[in-house]
């Protein structure tokens, strides 16, 4: 072959790899990018919505067409410590300390879930739920974990706890089509969030991780149980 020939053959195959691997990698910095620019924004800007609330209200929808969120942004001061302290103690009790993820939560995680067989427990902590709220769907796969992971570090670094706490308060999932402190507080206790007290706080609190439920078993043995456990544990969390 003619080295004319041989340099068109290199060529084409340089061409043909920045296409099958240049051009994926570059939409994906695209995409980290795009995440960074909305978290830089909300440093300083609250968010109207998120794509998990989007995603619900999508679902509600098939069902509802007129159905309408129950949602209502609230600052920080005008939430109860009750209600951050439940959490913390109940979601993620080294949050004031750790950097986005609590590596020892997810390896006992890891060995409930190898003991029982199957996923029960998932270590996440609170700036891994949000960033899981904030931008991605429900489903559970390894490259969505490893964004997740991303995105959470992102957070991690443009804010400090009290902000990225004070975003997950007001847009967690607490029942279907209820997100954030002050509507779940109204839906259940008929006042806003900064009159919640020990005891209401922390049954919000047990209800984040499987909200929907919850929400229809409000009677629920187990619900009063942990609820019991999270008002000891309150009295040690640390609020940012």
């Amino acid at each position: 072959m003619s080295s004319r020939g041989s340099g068109k053959a290199r060529g084409s195959g340089r061409g043909l790899l920045f296409w099958i691997i240049g051009i994926p990698l570059l939409l994906v910095l695209l995409l980290q990018a795009w995440y960074f620019l909305h978290i830089c924004w909300w440093v300083n800007h609250n968010p109207e919505s998120t794509s998990f609330m989007r995603e619900q209200l999508s679902k509600i929808r098939e069902k509802n067409p007129a159905a309408r969120l129950q949602h209502r942004w609230v600052p920080y001061n005008r939430i109860s410590n009750n209600l951050k302290r439940a959490i913390i103690a109940s979601e993620d009790a080294n949050f004031a300390e750790h950097e986005g993820v609590d590596w020892d939560a997810l390896q006992r995680a890891y060995e409930k879930n190898a003991k029982k067989g199957k996923v029960v427990s998932g270590g996440s902590t609170i700036t891994q739920q949000l960033a899981k709220n904030l931008f991605l769907s429900g489903q559970r796969s390894y490259l969505r974990k490893g964004q997740e992971m991303i995105i959470t570090f992102m957070l991690e670094m443009m804010m400090d706890k009290r902000r990225i706490f004070e975003i997950y308060l007001n847009v967690v999932e607490w029942g279907t089509g209820v997100f954030g402190a002050e509507a779940a507080s109204m839906r259940y206790f008929g006042k806003p969030a900064s009159a919640l007290g020990p005891q209401e706080a922390a049954r919000l609190a047990v209800m984040l991780p499987n909200p929907r439920y919850f929400g229809r078993h409000l009677d629920s043995g187990y619900l009063a149980r942990r609820s019991s456990l999270i008002l000891l544990r309150m009295r040690t969390a640390d609020l940012p």
